[in-house]
């Protein structure tokens, strides 16, 4: 049996013989803090955790109590990390900077507590994801933002957790993707796979079609051709939750579109802890992320919370979608 913890350490001892063990202290965080927002997701019929707080957060969009509760305690796990000086979260309107980032506090972390989350009234799989950063070197003390605004190839690690039947933590450092259970019966992650591979093509799409019409011309093409006895024939499957769509197409391969529409030119999904991260997974894994334009990990950021059109799965079935659209 081989736990999260232990799994980080021997990479770490593997590919970095001279780490300290503040990076594996860091990502030991996150786990701490998934580890608690899957048990309030266990008990939310139980607890007064359903329903919204009434409040709405830097998107527009309503704050749910499980957000909240997502946000600070991810936020207090990282807190007692002094590897950590800058958190992002989209939660959040503006970075919290913990320390000034130095030698010894170095990193960046940033995260969608709670992705999916309008679904959790209703019991949908929803999850966490989170991206890692290395504070950038020669930037003058306070420029805090040209720490964060970096383009996802910088990202040191990435993950996300999918809270469902069994709560799965995916995560990457550069050297492939790792897949792991939470055992509730020892209170650990538990290692069930190990480099895990994209199938290079998959004959499943999944997108919001409600919205074919505010679509541009070469993504209605291409859902038209899925529809086509040329393509052989191609299945929908969409849940809504961002994080459980990408872990069935990281598993069983296929694409997933959330192009721009007429109300979203620059598109919806967040760049910098959404699309980064996934895109930094999806790589590892064999596969491929894109905005229509370009490779995600290559587009330079500009604002904390920018938006992007994302084209994520396996390379064969991008490839497809972006032979009927250019963004």
């Amino acid at each position: 049996m081989v736990t999260v913890q232990q799994h980080i350490l021997e990479s770490q001892r593997a590919h970095h013989p001279h780490a300290t063990g503040e990076f594996s202290w860091l990502l030991g965080a996150v786990t701490l803090a998934t580890k608690i927002i899957a048990n309030h997701v266990r008990r939310a019929g139980l607890d007064d955790v359903l329903g919204s707080t009434g409040r709405t957060n830097v998107q527009g969009e309503v704050v749910q109590k499980l957000d909240e509760i997502a946000n600070e305690t991810i936020a207090r796990c990282l807190g007692y990390r002094t590897s950590v000086g800058i958190m992002v979260s989209e939660e959040d309107d503006e970075p919290r900077i913990l320390k000034e980032l130095d030698e010894t506090t170095r990193y960046i972390v940033l995260f969608d507590p709670l992705d999916g989350s309008s679904n959790i009234d209703v019991n949908v799989s929803i999850g966490t994801i989170f991206s890692i950063l290395h504070r950038r070197e020669g930037v003058e003390a306070g420029q805090v933002m040209d720490h964060i605004l970096q383009p996802g190839v910088q990202q040191v690690a990435a993950g996300y957790v999918i809270y469902s039947s069994s709560t799965v933590m995916a995560y990457t450092t550069g050297d492939g993707v790792h897949m792991f259970t939470l055992d509730p019966a020892i209170g650990a992650y538990r290692l069930i796979r190990e480099n895990v591979t994209m199938p290079t093509s998959g004959r499943t799409y999944s997108i919001n079609e409600a919205y074919y019409d505010r679509f541009p011309e070469g993504i209605r093409n291409y859902l038209d051709w899925t529809k086509s006895k040329e393509s052989g024939g191609y299945g929908l499957r969409y849940i809504g939750s961002l994080v459980a769509d990408f872990h069935r197409t990281l598993l069983k391969g296929g694409v997933f579109l959330y192009p721009p529409t007429d109300k979203a030119p620059k598109g919806k999904l967040r760049l910098l802890y959404e699309a980064n991260p996934l895109g930094f997974i999806a790589e590892q894994a064999g596969g491929a992320a894109t905005d229509g334009k370009k490779r995600i990990l290559e587009k330079q950021p500009q604002a904390l919370h920018e938006r992007t059109p994302l084209i994520i799965g396996s390379k064969d079935e991008v490839e497809k979608v972006l032979s009927f659209w250019k963004g």
